[in-house]
């Protein structure tokens, strides 16, 4: 499965590039100087033409939490994505789609901070967490009633109030700015996650809104 080979090259490169912070990994296999090449800093995509950071800054993490996180939330509803990615459009050619789609988020989740952030050479980020919110909320399209629990919150919340929550959350937190964290990234890969299956898919949105009035 596609998920399954994305959690294990993303956890294992993500460990590597801990380097010596690291003791699960014998010091042969730990390459922090990755972390360094992999990152996703604008001013070298544009300046310095490494764009593959658009793309490699998703395979490291800045620490255990944060890939604990995300690998979390990719295994919940990777499968899922991935399973209807098969049904909609057929197994093989769903397949491929799939991996296509999250790679493809990687960079589209990354598009709006390489802007704002071209002429900044002291901006980097790592992690998959655009592309993360891209496959949370594919799922939310193909399936708006999914529930998602919230930290604090006892039961799940339908995934159509819980995505109108995020988007409006990462919109104002962006503006606003002062934060570690990519809210642009997280908004840009949510908006892909919908975009994407239906531009493959049209009837998507209409089964979306038939699943809302039942």
């Amino acid at each position: 499965m596609v998920t399954t080979i994305i959690i294990i090259a993303t956890v294992y490169v993500s460990i590597a590039a801990f380097g010596d912070r690291s003791s699960v990994l014998p010091e042969r296999l730990r390459h922090g100087e990755w972390f360094g090449k992999l990152d996703f800093c604008p001013y070298y995509v544009i300046d310095k033409k490494q764009w593959h950071r658009l793309f490699s800054s998703g395979l490291v993490h800045a620490d255990w939490g944060h890939l604990l996180f995300n690998m979390l939330t990719l295994y919940f509803f990777g499968y899922l994505v991935e399973g209807a990615f098969s049904a909609i459009y057929g197994k093989g050619i769903g397949t491929v789609l799939y991996a296509v789609f999250y790679i493809t988020a990687l960079g589209a989740a990354s598009v709006p901070d390489l802007i704002k952030h071209k002429r900044d050479p002291f901006y980097h980020a790592v992690g998959a967490s655009g592309a993360i919110s891209t496959v949370l909320f594919a799922s939310i399209l193909i399936n708006p009633k999914i529930g998602i629990m919230i930290m604090f919150i006892p039961i799940p919340v339908p995934g159509y109030v819980f995505g109108a929550i995020y988007l409006a959350y990462s919109a104002y937190m962006a503006k606003r700015g002062g934060s570690n964290i990519g809210h642009l990234a997280h908004f840009a890969g949510a908006v892909y996650g919908i975009v994407f299956p239906l531009l493959f898919e049209p009837k998507l949105l209409g089964y979306f809104f038939e699943q809302m009035r039942m």
